[in-house]
């Protein structure tokens, strides 16, 4: 019973991981921005809609990977804020600092843009 209820969290370990390490090995091998663009694969988003399709079925699915999706758009869409004050406030103010602050502004622009776009 615990293996099962493991799969989907191992399942995103895998897919976030491998992720990480493609992008790692690719900006190493072919430079920061192609890097950059790998750093941006939605694995995590991708294990998760596989992961609801092992707890899940039907419409009941169907509601659950649309709930998720428009998650994800939010996500995404704070995602290149956070991209562009990272390269903003890491020049500025160094890379922790700026790492620091563009997180920051991530956590408070993530559930401002959800509750603008969705309402409460």
């Amino acid at each position: 019973m615990l293996i099962s209820d493991m799969s989907p969290i191992l399942l995103r370990f895998l897919f976030g991981g491998s992720a990480v390490v493609a992008s790692r090995l690719i900006a190493q091998s072919f430079g920061g921005r192609l890097g950059g663009i790998f750093a941006a694969f939605p694995a995590v988003y991708l294990a998760a809609v596989v992961g609801l399709s092992m707890e899940y079925e039907g419409s009941e699915l169907l509601f659950v990977s649309e709930q998720l999706s428009k998650g994800a758009l939010v996500g995404m869409a704070a995602d290149i804020c956070c991209a562009l004050a990272a390269s903003y406030f890491i020049l500025k103010y160094g890379w922790k600092t700026g790492l620091s602050l563009s997180l920051l502004f991530w956590a408070v622009l993530a559930p401002l843009i959800y509750f603008m776009w969705f309402g409460f």
